[in-house]
């Protein structure tokens, strides 16, 4: 039988054993998802390469059943309050936020993790390596902020002390730098980047900012109060990716190719799906009017059309004749 299909097994019988007091090998068997083989033997094989990775397993007799557990102190390792499936997640998640080497931010991770990983038995890391032959985490396009260590961690103080910044902003849009007075409230990390969310003093409202664009940023002694009620979650609600804009009704029309594309995934929280004649399917979305969502649409090529509303229908079809004359 394939490694990777051992390691997944006994990765479920490891969470068994953590959330009981014993079990039998019959108990442990069922438990299994049902397309792995419920053989006795197969799960006593199992148990004897856990014990093997340092995983500390007991057998009780009591009714005339032989039960297994993990040692009451490793069940529960009071040191962090985790299992050791949970801590052996967290040395493995250690990938997820690869696109932060270089901050603060990776580096307190890194530390957390260099100590969960010494909780482990020496051979649980082995058993973590193990895991990697079967699951692992690629990014797509990203952006990397070891240059920008210094912003995030003055932003970070600043949203910590309550503390108005002040900084030299690169506008995206019109290509020029600016000073700007912000409040900051909350660093927001989506789609591959690093925002600053909070309330610009020139624009009189709430903004969020592209880190790297962020040239220098300088913490003031002006206190300020974050508004009652602020939801980050609610700010950016609207936004396809990260762009906000003035929130409208869209419908999308999907051929029979594209359907399974545009189905398998949660495109946005307000998307709603509704199957179609011929294998096509329909999409309704509530979503911001932005050149993200024009971009996002026309990544489907000629697999959807925008049903409603005409506006977007018009920038759509713009933008794809701008980009045949290319």
């Amino acid at each position: 039988m394939a490694r990777n299909d051992q390691v997944i097994r006994q990765w479920h019988l490891l969470r068994r054993l953590e959330g009981s007091t014993g079990l039998t090998l019959q108990a442990l068997a069922e438990g299994l998802p049902d397309d792995f083989p419920r053989h006795l033997r197969t799960v006593r094989r199992d148990l004897a390469a856990l014990e093997g990775a340092g995983f500390p397993l007991l057998t009780e007799r009591a009714s005339g059943q032989t039960r297994w557990k993990l040692l009451d102190g490793f069940r529960r390792l009071p040191a962090l309050g985790f299992a050791p499936s949970e801590l052996m997640a967290l040395v493995f998640s250690r990938d997820l936020l690869r696109p932060l080497q270089g901050t603060h931010i990776h580096a307190a991770l890194d530390s957390a993790l260099t100590k969960a990983s010494a909780a482990l038995p020496p051979a649980g890391l082995d058993f973590v390596r193990h895991m990697r032959e079967f699951l692992s985490v690629r990014f797509g396009p990203h952006k990397t902020y070891r240059a920008h260590r210094e912003v995030i961690e003055r932003a970070s103080r600043a949203i910590a002390d309550r503390r108005t910044v002040q900084m030299r902003y690169l506008s995206a849009s019109s290509g020029k730098t600016g000073r700007r007075e912000v409040d900051p409230y909350h660093l927001w990390y989506a789609a591959g980047g690093l925002y600053l969310i909070g309330y610009c003093h020139r624009r009189r409202d709430v903004r969020m900012f592209a880190v790297e664009r962020i040239r220098s940023l300088a913490i003031t002694d002006h206190p300020y109060q974050l508004p009652l009620g602020f939801d980050v979650e609610a700010y950016v609600q609207d936004a396809l990716v990260v762009m906000r804009g003035r929130q409208i009704a869209v419908e999308l029309l999907f051929d029979r190719p594209t359907a399974a594309w545009a189905r398998d995934r949660v495109w946005h929280p307000s998307q709603e799906l509704a199957p179609l004649r011929d294998g096509k399917l329909r999409m309704t979305l509530r979503v911001a009017d932005t050149r993200e969502l024009v971009g996002w649409i026309l990544s489907f090529g000629r697999g959807v059309k925008v049903a409603r509303p005409a506006a977007l229908r018009d920038k759509v079809r713009e933008e794809a004749l701008a980009l045949s004359r290319h």
